[in-house]
C-alpha cells in the first residue's frame, strides 16, 4: 500500500507521518510537493500538520490554492481515504473536503501537550482497530484549533455518526479542563458524508511507539492499512 504525504511550504509533521508509516507500519510512502499535479498512484493521502505558508491570511487557506490540492479532492471524490491531520485538518475545511472552520484556541495561547480522547465511533476505516468509548493519549500542538460549525452541522454531524474524537478528561469524563481548545462539543475529529476523510487537530503521527510517550495512535494507521487492503 501507498501513502502520499503532503508537503507544503511550513509543513513540519510530514517526517513524523513518514516514520509512522514506513518505520512503524513496513508500508510505502512517497512524499508529495505542493505544486505536484498527481498523487503518484497513492492509496491513501495525508495532510499533515504545520504551518502552510505561514498560515497567512489564516491557517489553511493558501495552501487551499495549492495545484496539489485539485487531486487530492479528487482522490476523495472517488471515496479514497484522505488522512487531515492538525493544519492538515484546517486546509480540508478551507478545501471544502470537510465542514465547519478551525477558530482561535478560546485561550489565546498555542497549547502544546499531551490529552486524552475518547474513540466515539468505530465505523470508519480510520478507527476499526479501535473500540468504541476507549479513551487514547495522543499529543496536540495547535494555536487554532477551536471546531466551529452551526448547530444544524453539528447536529449531523451527531446524527450520522461523524464525530470520531472528543476531548474528555483521563477517566473519559468532559468538563472544562479536559477541552484545550473551547470546541464546540468538544469534538477533536469528525468524517466527511461519504466517511472516507478524517479530520482531526491531535497529532496520533506522533504517538506510534510508547518512546515518545504514547503508542495510542498507531492503531489509527493500522486500520487504515487493514480496511484499505481489504
Amino acid at each position: 500500500m501507498k501513502f502520499g504525504i503532503v508537503t507544503f511550504p511550513g509543513s513540519n509533521c510530514d517526517y513524523d507521518a513518514y516514520h509512522a508509516v514506513v518505520d512503524q507500519l513496513g508500508e510505502t510512502a512517497a512524499y508529495l510537493w505542493h505544486k505536484d499535479r498527481d498523487l503518484q498512484g497513492a492509496d491513501v493521502v495525508i495532510l499533515p500538520g504545520g504551518f502552510s505558508y505561514g498560515d497567512y491570511l489564516r491557517c489553511g487557506a493558501i495552501a487551499r490554492f495549492s495545484p496539489i490540492m485539485d487531486a487530492v479532492a479528487a482522490h476523495a471524490a472517488r471515496g479514497a481515504p484522505v488522512l487531515a491531520i492538525c493544519n492538515g485538518f484546517q486546509i480540508a475545511c478551507e478545501a471544502g473536503l470537510l465542514p465547519g472552520a478551525l477558530l482561535r484556541n478560546a485561550s489565546l495561547k498555542y497549547v502544546c501537550e499531551q490529552r486524552h480522547l475518547r474513540v466515539e465511533t468505530t465505523d470508519s476505516r480510520f478507527t476499526a482497530g479501535y473500540e468504541k468509548g476507549q479513551v487514547v493519549r495522543i499529543p496536540i500542538a495547535h494555536g487554532e484549533g477551536r471546531y466551529h460549525a452551526d448547530d444544524a452541522t453539528l447536529d449531523r454531524l451527531e446524527a450520522e455518526d461523524r464525530v470520531v474524537f472528543r476531548y474528555v478528561g483521563a477517566d473519559g469524563g468532559s468538563d472544562d479542563r479536559s477541552n484545550p481548545n473551547g470546541s464546540l462539543r468538544d469534538v477533536a475529529g469528525i468524517l466527511n458524508e461519504g466517511r472516507n476523510v478524517l479530520g482531526m487537530m491531535p497529532h496520533p503521527e506522533r504517538a506510534v511507539e510508547p518512546l515518545v510517550g504514547s503508542g495510542d495512535g498507531l492503531a489509527l494507521f493500522e486500520s487504515i492499512v487493514a480496511r484499505v487492503a481489504a
